[in-house]
């Protein structure tokens, strides 16, 4: 077998596999954030035609885009400077015809994308429509520490009937980062949050976030494919505090967590660099973005008696190896409240567990994942999940015994300690043959 031949088979079995995500996406609404990083990247033109694939595959798509670095370069070419307050920008009267001038440029831009029938080309027979509309009330954002943001708004209503009306007729939706208030003016609106505000007034299914990176990024820069609510609040606190390409990924995780409170359970974060990102992360298992979910396609939670045969299985290899001190089978039962697991469409393929030492402690021990699903950010999931309820219960120090993964807690903040420092009941129970490394790490 040549390999075009192969090639050919491989996507034959894509797409049959990929046939219970288009069924279970068809008729459903997606909210599509694009912000204005995305729609001057070399790459656009491949979203737009995966967006168009969506929307032939019966997909009700609603589309928000930015401006931001358009308006930017539009304020600082008329010689106006843009102005900042808490990182929002400030919209000043003589600002804000320029602000329309280049969003309703955008906004054409795309409606002309969207327009291209060209032959031998992905756009063919397409026949997308557009459409646009006040379908966005606004408010401005007012005066704060003193600060009067003036054309600056904030989303008062989004007219969902409206834009369902459109969905209806195999319309997509287009909305911008402007806003029109009751008075008739004008208002500079943040991308994001027109997007989150529609996604939660239209119940979406999806909250789609077209973001400069992979998605969210462990501290080795690996992928981390799937976050909790509480994942979410981490990493989004923690990316806040870094470059503005990082504090990029943090705003989309903040609005997901606002759509994940207001009952919109699935929302990615996907590159707008990657072609064919969006495809993969939608239509295959293993995806290609972040995804803030709250359903069990990929579920963080406590373990149960129920899973002690899976975690038995899960760290047997790591027990023959050395890496981690045997368990039987009844004492993982006696301890099994204790264990956190990652469960991946009905199998547990990660765990980790949490021990209370005393009134102060808590030892982290047992992490362990499944091979086929190591480098993906379940290990930064489990413990950090574990550090949150230590957190709930008043642990004041955690610590954890290892003989190979010393570097990867000191990364996460831990620091090497004796171990004169333990508890004395966890120190009488120290295996000197093993010689462990103890690690500490205050809360």
């Amino acid at each position: 077998m040549d390999s075009s031949e192969q090639d050919n088979i491989n996507m034959i079995e894509w797409f049959r596999a990929s046939t219970s995500y288009i069924n279970s996406h068809r008729a459903k609404v997606f909210v599509v954030l694009l912000s204005g990083e995305a729609l001057i990247d070399k790459n656009f033109a491949n979203v737009v035609y995966d967006l168009t694939l969506l929307h032939s595959l019966g997909v009700k798509l609603v589309l928000v885009h930015g401006a931001r670095p358009q308006i930017s370069a539009a304020l600082e070419s008329s010689g106006k400077e843009s102005n900042y307050h808490k990182n929002i920008r400030i919209t000043e009267a003589e600002c804000i015809d320029t602000v329309m001038r280049v969003v309703g440029g955008e906004s054409a831009r795309l409606e002309a994308l969207f327009s291209m029938g060209i032959s031998n080309s992905p756009m063919q027979d397409s026949d997308v429509r557009l459409c646009r509309g006040n379908f966005v009330t606004a408010k401005p954002v007012g005066i704060h520490d003193g600060i009067d943001y003036q054309y600056t708004g904030k989303v008062r209503k989004i007219q969902a009937k409206a834009i369902r009306q459109q969905l209806d007729q195999n319309n997509i939706v287009l909305l911008s980062n402007l806003g029109y208030s009751l008075t008739g003016e004008v208002f500079n609106l943040s991308a994001e949050e027109v997007a989150t505000e529609a996604a939660i007034e239209l119940q979406a299914e999806k909250l789609i976030l077209m973001v400069p990176r992979a998605g969210v990024l462990d501290d080795d820069g690996n992928l981390v494919a799937s976050l909790s609510e509480e994942d979410a609040k981490f990493y989004a606190e923690k990316l806040s505090k870094q470059d503005e390409e990082s504090r990029c990924i943090g705003r989309a995780l903040d609005a997901c967590m606002r759509a994940y409170a207001n009952r919109v359970h699935r929302s990615h974060l996907i590159s707008f660099k990657e072609n064919g990102a969006l495809i993969r992360e939608l239509f295959t298992r293993q995806g290609n973005g972040s995804l803030i979910s709250s359903d069990s396609f990929d579920n963080l939670r406590t373990a149960s008696i129920n899973d002690v045969a899976a975690i038995l299985k899960l760290i047997k290899p790591l027990e023959e190896n050395g890496s981690l001190i045997e368990r039987s089978r009844e004492l993982l039962e006696t301890e099994i409240d204790n264990f956190k697991v990652v469960e991946l469409e009905d199998s547990i393929i990660a765990c980790a567990a949490l021990y209370p030492i005393g009134p102060d402690f808590g030892e982290i021990a047992c992490i362990a994942i499944h091979g086929d699903f190591q480098k993906r950010g379940y290990g930064d999931r489990l413990l950090a999940s574990l550090e949150a309820q230590a957190k709930a219960d008043n642990i004041k120090t955690l610590f954890v015994l290892t003989t190979i993964a010393s570097h990867w807690f000191l990364d996460k903040g831990f620091q090497e300690a004796q171990l004169s420092d333990l508890p004395n009941q966890r120190q009488q129970l120290y295996n000197f043959q093993r010689k462990s490394k103890v690690l500490l790490k205050k809360l």
